[in-house]
């Protein structure tokens, strides 16, 4: 039985149509298949390898510690270097409320800690997220995401959850000194890349403060130079309680955190002791990737130009497929007619050699998130495959677009 039979028989399946492409290896912002063939990996594995595939100092952070040793003990009990070294770098470059980390596995388990830490400091069960949201899939994330198709054969998920509206300020009244926590992403991610003014934000940190609400911002997807700054939230001047990462954090291993204060981080150290606790969380080898990325990511100033390679895509993305275009920094919805025509240019992409994708929830827009690092000319040669599948799916298809 060859490898795709034995992938498609006996390891875990998501869907019935995976892309399905053997990896053989990856270098910067490309795939390589068995075959040999090249791949524009323009979609950074879901918004992770924002530092590309293979960057050296990841590759020899890895290596470093490998060499010194691997899992030691549960979360919180030893001192690990590369562990405090990350919850040091993420405090130096946070606001001063924002100083004490909890290092997860995942972005699901930090949005999961998140929850867990806002009832348990305000005491209070009610919980707020907005309509469009993504946090997750485990069974806390996925109650508080708004995707009634992907939530509904595995309810009962959590009591006392409620919806607003995203960017919508009359909404934000019906957050109560009964509320826990408000949940939200800076820009909404799975929705379609949905960015809110400055003063919707601005307003929900105000009524947050009023009613002694918590106030979680979910930058899973955004954090980490996405945007075009470090957190997305760093654009519209308001600061949350608690901020969850994950995605990106890692420089392409897995791991995801929840920071706040050193003061609310101690509630779940008492009344219960262990509030919280995880086995592989802060594992060593992560960690020493996760404080590489950054490093890079900030030593090598690739941030800075990330709104720049944006405009380049917007200048260069123009055709009678494309409705709309949504974005910020280096992540983009591609809005078009509906999920048939985004699914043909997908196909088309990866016949090219691109890798492109949808969103969960809005299957009629076009995903594009590639590695911070990509260059001007690779930027130039993924639009012109970009443009040249859309052209051949309205040639192909002239009623799709009537």
């Amino acid at each position: 039985m060859d490898n795709k039979n034995i992938f498609l028989r006996h390891t875990a399946q998501t869907s019935p149509f995976p892309f399905a492409i053997e990896i053989e290896r990856a270098d910067g912002i490309y795939l390589y298949d068995k075959q040999g063939k090249k791949y524009i990996d323009l979609i950074s594995g879901i918004s992770v390898s924002n530092l590309g595939h293979g960057h050296p100092k990841i590759k020899e952070a890895i290596k470093q510690q490998v060499d010194k040793h691997l899992f030691v003990m549960v979360y919180g009990e030893y001192i690990q270097d590369s562990n405090v070294q990350l919850a040091k770098k993420l405090a130096d470059l946070l606001p001063p409320n924002l100083d004490t980390t909890y290092f997860v596995n995942s972005g699901t388990e930090a949005n999961e800690g998140a929850l867990k830490l806002a009832k348990r400091h305000t005491g209070r069960t009610e919980i707020i997220a907005c309509y469009g949201a993504y946090h997750g899939s485990t069974h806390g994330s996925l109650s508080i995401s708004s995707n009634e198709v992907k939530k509904a054969a595995f309810r009962p998920l959590l009591p006392d959850v409620k919806f607003i509206h995203f960017n919508k300020e009359e909404d934000l009244e019906l957050i109560t000194q009964k509320t826990a926590c408000v949940i939200i992403e800076p820009i909404q991610g799975d929705a379609g890349v949905r960015i809110p003014s400055k003063s919707y934000l601005q307003k929900l940190r105000r009524k947050c403060n009023e009613t002694g609400t918590v106030l979680i911002f979910d930058e899973v997807q955004t954090g980490f130079g996405r945007t075009g700054s470090l957190f997305a939230f760093e654009q519209f001047d308001v600061v949350p309680d608690i901020l969850t990462m994950g995605k990106a954090m890692g420089g392409g291993m897995p791991i995801g955190a929840f920071t706040t204060s050193y003061d609310m981080m101690q509630k779940l150290t008492h009344n219960p002791m262990l509030g919280h606790i995880t086995t592989f969380g802060g594992h060593p080898v992560v960690c020493a990737s996760a404080l590489a990325s950054l490093n890079a990511l900030i030593d090598e100033k690739i941030i800075d130009d990330v709104h720049k390679k944006g405009d380049l895509f917007l200048t260069k993305l123009k055709h009678p497929l494309i409705k709309e275009i949504r974005s910020r920094g280096l992540m983009f919805a591609i809005e078009m007619e509906n999920f048939e025509i985004v699914n043909q240019v997908v196909e088309k992409c990866l016949e090219l050699g691109l890798i492109g994708f949808w969103f969960l929830s809005t299957k009629n827009s076009f995903r594009i998130a590639p590695p911070l690092i990509i260059s001007i000319e690779e930027i130039d040669q993924a639009c012109e495959i970009i443009l040249q599948s859309m052209q051949h799916v309205y040639q192909q298809n002239p009623k799709l677009i009537e």
